[in-house]
């Protein structure tokens, strides 16, 4: 099916997958997140969510008048490799968007974390890694496959139990903004991106991790729709909040 659409016009592509790759193209634009000449790495866990993100965007460059360039890579934890046949389908997967597709091979706990390890170090692990690629090959974007969802449970982790107002910023700048990372999804649902991974059988990999059953993220997930029963509209209320503080019912700084 994945040849079917990348072949097909823009008119042929299913309903369903269209409404995402949409929403890809909104959120890009409202946060003005890829210009003209851009170079975006793509962060490819293998999950559904950075191979929908990737569909969605060589979808996007048919029809765009702006051209970028995309290329792939693959955090490979050495603690726990993909299979070697589910690489092999994720790379043809990317040879069929024309992609260019990496994975790189490192430790999940290197020797610098002194035996420490957590959610937090683990991400800064891979984030470091990616920033490292992305300088070595020039490349000034980095998107990952954060979705709305992802952004709703990050906002309450911090807010609950953390005890500040932040959250997953559709564009953030690093290095005075020699560096940004964009995440094109952020308007999209999880159960809207799954449901095309399913549809199109796509070479989906759960990365295994030590923390998979017992992360906050994952217990964060029952609560968030539990408030979904009172508000179909919570996600999205959840995202904006951010955008529209009232500093009148605020304190000031103590």
């Amino acid at each position: 099916m994945i040849d079917q659409i990348i072949a097909s016009d823009t008119d042929k592509i299913p309903k369903w997958l269209m409404r995402t790759v949409k929403q890809v193209g909104k959120g890009i634009n409202r946060f003005k997140m890829i210009q003209e000449g851009d170079e975006v790495l793509l962060a490819v866990s293998g999950g559904k969510d950075s191979l929908v993100l990737a569909l969605a965007l060589s979808i996007r460059l048919k029809w765009l008048p702006v051209k970028y360039k995309l290329k792939a890579l693959n955090v490979n934890w050495r603690e726990y490799p993909l299979p070697e046949p589910l690489l092999a389908q994720i790379s043809a997967f990317f040879d069929k968007l024309e992609i260019p597709f990496e994975s790189h091979t490192a430790d999940m706990q290197p020797s610098s974390f002194k035996n420490r390890f957590n959610c937090y170090l683990c991400a800064r692990n891979r984030k470091r890694i990616l920033f490292e690629y992305a300088a070595k090959h020039n490349i000034n974007k980095i998107a990952t496959g954060h979705h709305m969802d992802d952004i709703a449970e990050t906002t309450l982790i911090n807010l609950c139990l953390r005890g500040n107002f932040s959250t997953m910023m559709p564009v953030q700048e690093f290095f005075n903004g020699k560096l940004k990372l964009i995440r094109p999804l952020c308007l999209t649902r999880e159960p809207q991106i799954k449901l095309a991974a399913e549809r199109l059988e796509l070479p989906v990999y759960s990365t295994i991790c030590p923390y998979k059953d017992t992360n906050l993220r994952l217990k964060m997930k029952p609560i968030l729709k539990q408030l979904y029963t009172l508000d179909k509209h919570i996600y999205q209320h959840i995202f904006d909040a951010p955008w529209k503080i009232n500093s009148d019912y605020l304190p000031g700084k103590l």
